[in-house]
């Protein structure tokens, strides 16, 4: 596996190495675009190579395809990116996917699948670039989901890889912070990317909705601010998580849902009369 350089980095040659996972799409790109701003030098990984190199060549970042699900590709991502940059300041564990099933309808290899795409990749990339984000001091963010706090209908593979990426956060926090390493996590709720726009033309079909904005109303009707976000929007809090104002901040969960994860259940009745 060869790095593939798109354009040069107007970046200076001492200034931080961000490396992003799951960077081509979505929040990754999202957050590999606010970095990029902020004057990181950015590498983005993932199994789709097209949407990478594309993502690479608007930012002029550095592509590195690699599925991190396996311990030799994520060993080739760090080491790629040192090779052509020397060093790993801050890194986004973003790669996730799907397991949207009951325990009882999940098989064995849609499970493995699961916590695979959700949970292996993050553990295998951190785990890779643990002794680089030592000797640098480094960040981490760990992209977890609002699955990671609660669980949603007949999902349980995903609810169970999301929440497990908070354990592997405080753990990590816990051991390396002797190391100056900070982790923590973010949970997003409803983030307009392309995997919730698919679910939302779902939702609309089964529920006879008037399209996709209409199916994002209705995932956010009790949100208190009333809406999904932006992807630019995670990606400013991966940036504070990554950056130095959040310098004594570590084994946080940082949820960013538009307040979903504190409305009271049993109440939402009462919001007629109010």
């Amino acid at each position: 596996m060869s790095p593939e350089r798109t354009s040069e980095s107007a970046s200076s040659a001492d200034a931080p190495v961000a490396l992003i996972s799951g960077g081509g799409t979505g929040i990754g790109l999202a957050a590999a675009t606010r970095l990029s701003r902020d004057g990181y030098r950015v590498v983005l990984t993932g199994r789709r190579a097209e949407p990478l190199q594309a993502a690479a060549a608007s930012l002029g970042a550095l592509a590195i395809p690699g599925d991190m699900t396996d311990t030799a590709s994520a060993q080739e991502v760090v080491e790629g990116t040192l090779e052509r940059f020397g060093r790993i300041d801050a890194l986004l564990a973003n790669a996730g996917g799907h397991g949207f099933s009951t325990v009882a309808d999940t098989d064995d290899q849609s499970w493995a699948a699961s916590l695979d795409a959700n949970l292996t990749t993050a553990f295998k990339l951190c785990r890779a670039a643990l002794p680089e984000l030592a000797r640098t001091r480094g960040r981490i963010a760990v992209v977890s989901s609002l699955a990671g706090i609660a669980a949603g209908p007949s999902v349980a593979g995903y609810t169970v890889g999301k929440h497990a990426l908070i354990g592997l956060t405080r753990s990590l926090a816990r051991d390396y912070g002797k190391h100056g390493v900070r982790v923590n996590a973010i949970c997003p709720g409803w983030v307009r990317t392309d995997m919730a726009d698919a679910e939302m033309d779902e939702l609309a079909q089964a529920m006879g909705l008037a399209g996709r904005a209409a199916a994002y109303a209705k995932v956010t009707e009790h949100v208190p601010l009333g809406r999904p976000a932006d992807p630019g929007e995670i990606a400013g809090t991966i940036a504070f998580l990554l950056g130095p104002d959040s310098s004594y901040i570590t084994g946080a969960t940082l949820v960013a849902d538009g307040g979903a994860h504190m409305v009271d259940l049993p109440t939402i009745s009462f919001d007629a009369l109010s």
